[in-house]
């Protein structure tokens, strides 16, 4: 599915009291795709890897799309310096957003929302309904655990063999972002 890359979505956490080497990260990956002129979508928020990934982004030169439910908003949870912000009525509504503006997905490591976002993208790529690269952002192996899991449930027949080239696993974000680009030509 060639294609041209624009927008990359990054799920990420919006934790604060979180190893420093995850904020490298999430600084180095905004920092990438704003160099390269690539639209950050996110979830909008004001703390953590969010706020991390879109000012660096921003700083560089880059766009950021914010996507959050409205009652985030009321609560001024909402990073007030984005090119743009989207409000949605729903979690959901904003996940299906996120995916429609995007032409890549790149997982930096989070909690709950950041691994449910991950999984979603996921199985709408089996299902056929988000056909564009997803990237799992290994930093500090972070993601050992589920890529594990992944390899189980293929093991264990739960996903076919076929299903394990729906993501990729990097290391760096140099190597996520160089990932995307050649997802992208595939």
């Amino acid at each position: 599915m060639p294609g041209k890359l624009t927008s990359v979505c990054v799920y990420c956490a919006s934790s604060t009291k979180i190893d420093p080497v995850y904020f490298e990260a999430a600084d180095r990956l905004g920092r990438l795709l704003g160099k390269q002129g690539l639209k950050v979508i996110n979830g909008a928020g004001s703390i953590g890897l969010m706020k991390a990934v879109s000012d660096s982004a921003l700083k560089a030169g880059g766009t950021v799309t914010g996507v959050i439910p409205r009652f985030m908003v009321k609560e001024n949870w909402h990073h007030p310096g984005l090119t743009e912000l989207i409000e949605v009525e729903t979690m959901h509504e904003r996940k299906q957003k996120m995916a429609d503006l995007s032409d890549a997905a790149i997982a930096l490591p989070g909690g709950c929302g950041t691994l449910e976002e991950l999984l979603e993208v996921i199985t709408w790529k089996q299902l056929g309904l988000y056909l564009k690269p997803i990237v799992i952002l290994n930093t500090n192996r972070y993601y050992d655990p589920l890529i594990d899991m992944l390899r189980r449930a293929i093991d264990e027949q739960f996903m076919r063999p076929q299903h394990q080239t729906m993501w990729a696993v990097a290391d760096t974000p140099e190597e996520a972002v160089d990932m995307i680009h050649s997802m992208l030509l595939c």
